[in-house]
């Protein structure tokens, strides 16, 4: 009469058996019991369960958002909103210069200039390529100024002054330049070589290239814009190695850069690929967050490295490069029939500033698809994250 209900048809058994005269019941009893601890377990668990408050997600995500204040709620999506605006902006700026260079007649003669000059084709894609990037660089200047400088210090991100970031300018500018021309002249070298089939191999091209400035660019050029340093021994760089380890990053230390010099936003990164792969963070993300927020953030970057995504967002943008090559391909043949402001054909340097004004173009286009799979690749590093760290609250901080 002492055992529970549930577990009394186990308990007949037991007693028939044994009417039953069966000695041999070691193996039985075990599962027997058994049975009867899962129907004691159950009995007691259910209520206990049922009794638990359920876990209120909006509740948990409006009391994060509450620790923000309505004002700095406003400015982030002031800050984010207009970030949207400059997506675009940027673009057609882009555009309406390259397009000025085309109808002026620049491009023809700077490409007839240096066709006596240098005579070689591939310096003279090189030179035409440094020439439309430098009168690119030189004006849109001011919309990079109001970009990049003013409005971050209307956000109260920045922490340079004018000088500083100038010359930080400068430098981005000038490596951008000569890897940028080297780059272009190259994809000219294919465009010439293969016609019509170009929008293929340069897709390839496009893809290498990437590939190898990705693997150097943590050795070669991080550095030159920032001071990187082995993180200081503790708990939290010991977790970030056993989680970076576990997950197949082969880093041997942490790195932490002095992104304070730049600005007050907190970043990380697992950066390069095989031997340059490189665990980093900033110094203003130690500075700013909990050690769990530290750990979640990441633990989201570890993510990325893990699954894959430099390989996989590589891949799937290059299906998009691949289109945009060959809609831009058809798109110049067909403005330019004629000789149109004096280019001969699509691998003629003249046409560079056009070329790159339709892909800037199918560039808009294609930002739906480009921001998703961003957005995809971004997903699963938050549930990586999640699980590789178990720390919400430090995800949600941050």
């Amino acid at each position: 009469k002492r055992i529970a209900p549930g577990a009394r048809p186990l308990a007949r058994e037991v007693g028939r058996r044994k009417a039953a005269g069966q000695k041999n019941l070691g193996g039985d009893k075990m599962r027997l019991l058994g049975w009867a601890a899962f129907a004691a377990m159950t009995l007691f668990a259910v209520p206990a369960l049922a009794a638990a408050p359920a876990f209120d997600l909006e509740a948990a995500t409006r009391a994060w958002l509450d620790t923000m204040g309505p004002e700095a709620t406003e400015r982030s999506n002031r800050y984010f909103e207009g970030g949207y605006l400059i997506d675009f902006a940027g673009p057609i700026l882009s555009i309406v210069i390259s397009l000025a260079m085309m109808m002026f007649g620049w491009a023809k003669g700077v490409r007839g200039w240096l066709e006596k000059t240098v005579k070689f084709y591939f310096f003279v894609a090189l030179g035409m390529a440094l020439f439309y990037q430098l009168v690119s660089t030189v004006l849109t200047f001011p919309f990079s100024y109001y970009v990049d400088f003013v409005r971050e210090h209307e956000f109260g991100l920045a922490a340079q002054e004018f000088g500083p970031w100038l010359a930080e300018y400068l430098q981005g500018s000038a490596i951008g330049l000569v890897i940028g021309a080297i780059g272009i002249a190259l994809l000219y070298l294919i465009i010439r070589a293969t016609k019509q089939t170009w929008w293929i191999w340069g897709t390839v091209f496009t893809g290498a290239f990437a590939a190898v400035a990705i693997m150097l660019a943590p050795v070669y050029i991080a550095p030159i814009f920032n001071t990187y340093t082995p993180m200081e021994q503790g708990p939290l760089k010991e977790s970030i190695l056993q989680m970076a380890q576990a997950n197949g990053v082969p880093a041997g230390d942490v790195f932490v850069y002095d992104r304070s010099r730049q600005t007050n936003s907190v970043s990380a990164n697992v950066s390069g690929l095989f031997e340059t792969t490189r665990v980093s963070l900033s110094d203003t993300l130690i500075q700013r967050t909990s050690p769990g927020a530290v750990r979640a953030v990441m633990a989201h970057e570890i993510g990325h490295y893990s699954l894959h995504h430099i390989m996989s967002n590589l891949l799937m943008l290059l299906v998009v490069i691949a289109i945009t090559f060959a809609l831009a391909n058809l798109i110049f043949n067909r403005i330019s029939r004629g000789e149109r402001w004096g280019v001969r054909n699509v691998w003629d340097p003249a046409g560079m500033p056009l070329l790159f004004a339709i892909i800037s173009f199918l560039g808009i286009v294609s930002m739906p698809i480009n921001n998703n799979i961003v957005r995809f690749h971004e997903s699963q590093a938050d549930i990586f994250g999640l699980n590789a760290s178990r720390e919400p609250d430090g995800f949600a901080e941050a």
